[in-house]
C-alpha cells in the first residue's frame, strides 16, 4: 500500500508518497480501505510542526471508506461496511487502522466523499453553534472564512437556529457561495476593513467564530457586545499572541475560548449525536456539503498548497 509520510517538518514538499506494508487490525481495530480522506488545517499545523507529532508520521485525521478486515472484539462491524472516522488516524493512506468504538456507520444515501467531508468540519460547525456558544434566535454573529469548509456549514447551521449571520470572505466568488449558504451580510475583507463594515451593520455581535487567528482576532474582540464571546477555533494566519486579560473586562466582561473538536466528542454518545444530526440533515436536504476539490493521494502537497493559499471554497479531499 501507499501512504504519505513526513520525516521532517516544514513546507508542503516534506510530504513523501511511499510504499509500506499493509497493516493488520489488532484487538478492537478495523482496517479501512480509504476511499476519501479530508484535508484540514490541523494537518498543515502537524506538517509544519506547530502541533508536534513524533517523526515520522502520516497526516490525516478524517477518513471514510470500506472495512477491509476486522480484529477481535469488533462486534457490529463486518467486512464491506461503509464507515467514517475522525481522530488519531494516519488518514493520508490507501488503508488505515481505526478503533471500532469510534467508527461511525455511513447511512444509505450518503456517499463516502460526503461522509469524509462531514466528520471533522461538520462536527466542528455542530459543536460551535450548539454547544460552545449555543446560538439563540435573534443573535447576531460574525463568521470569518464563511466560504471555507467549516464556514459554509456553520453559516447553514446558525441560520437554522435563527441567527443573523455576517460573513467575511476574500473574493466575490466566495461571497456568492456564503450568500447561497444563507449569510445575511457579506464583507470582502480584501476590499474593506471588516471591523468598520461590521459596525455599519450592527452595534455589536454576540459571538465571533474565528478560524483565522492573528490577523482578525483583535478587531473581532472590538466588535463583541458586552458579555459576548470570541470563539477562536483556528489559526490559518498564525497563532494569536498572549494579551492582557484586562481587555476582556474593558470590553464588557467578554469571553474567549479556544476549543477543539476532540473535547466535544469525548464519549461515543456525543460522537453519534453530532454525526447523526449531520447525516440526518444532509439526507433531508437541509444541509449542503460542498466538495471543492479532489486531489489524488500522491498530490497531497498540492492539496496543502491550495489550502494554505486560502483558495478552498468548501471541502478538499484526497482520493487514494
Amino acid at each position: 500500500m501507499f501512504k504519505i509520510q513526513v520525516h521532517e517538518t516544514g513546507a508542503a514538499e516534506v510530504m513523501r508518497y511511499e510504499e509500506v506494508p499493509k497493516p493488520n487490525p489488532g484487538k478492537g481495530e478495523l482496517l479501512i480501505k480509504v476511499q476519501a480522506a479530508g484535508v484540514n488545517f490541523i494537518d498543515i499545523y502537524h506538517r509544519k510542526g506547530l502541533y508536534p507529532l513524533p517523526l515520522p508520521f502520516t497526516p490525516g485525521r478524517e477518513i471514510a471508506g470500506v472495512i477491509d478486515a476486522v480484529g477481535e472484539d469488533t462486534a457490529g462491524y463486518q467486512v464491506g461496511d461503509q464507515v467514517a472516522y475522525f481522530g488519531n488516524v494516519e488518514g493520508y493512506a490507501e488503508y488505515a487502522l481505526i478503533p471500532a468504538d469510534r467508527a461511525v456507520s455511513i447511512p444509505d444515501g450518503i456517499s463516502t466523499d460526503t461522509a469524509a467531508a462531514t466528520m471533522l468540519q461538520g462536527m466542528t460547525a455542530h459543536y460551535l453553534a450548539l454547544d460552545t456558544y449555543p446560538i439563540q434566535a435573534g443573535d447576531t454573529i460574525l463568521v470569518h472564512a464563511a466560504a471555507g469548509g467549516v464556514g459554509l456549514l456553520l453559516v447553514q447551521i446558525t441560520k437554522r437556529l435563527g441567527a443573523t449571520v455576517i460573513g467575511t470572505v476574500s473574493t466575490q466568488e466566495k461571497a456568492d457561495l456564503a450568500t447561497s449558504a444563507g449569510a445575511d451580510h457579506i464583507i470582502l475583507y480584501t476590499q474593506s476593513d471588516f471591523e468598520e463594515e461590521t459596525k455599519k451593520i450592527t452595534d455589536g455581535v454576540d459571538v465571533v467564530y474565528d478560524s483565522v487567528g492573528i490577523t482578525t482576532f483583535d478587531k473581532g474582540l472590538n466588535l463583541l457586545k458586552p458579555r459576548g464571546m470570541m470563539v477562536l477555533y483556528g489559526q490559518a494566519s498564525g497563532p494569536v499572541p498572549p494579551f492582557d486579560l484586562q481587555r476582556l473586562n474593558q470590553g464588557g466582561s467578554l469571553f474567549v475560548t479556544r476549543p477543539s473538536l476532540f473535547d466535544y466528542v469525548r464519549t461515543r454518545d456525543e460522537l453519534l449525536r453530532r454525526s447523526g444530526d449531520l447525516f440526518e440533515w444532509i439526507a433531508a436536504g437541509e444541509l449542503a456539503v460542498r466538495i471543492d476539490q479532489r486531489f489524488q493521494l500522491s498530490e497531497a502537497a498540492e492539496a496543502h498548497r491550495y489550502m494554505e493559499a486560502r483558495k478552498s471554497r468548501g471541502k478538499v479531499l484526497l482520493v487514494p
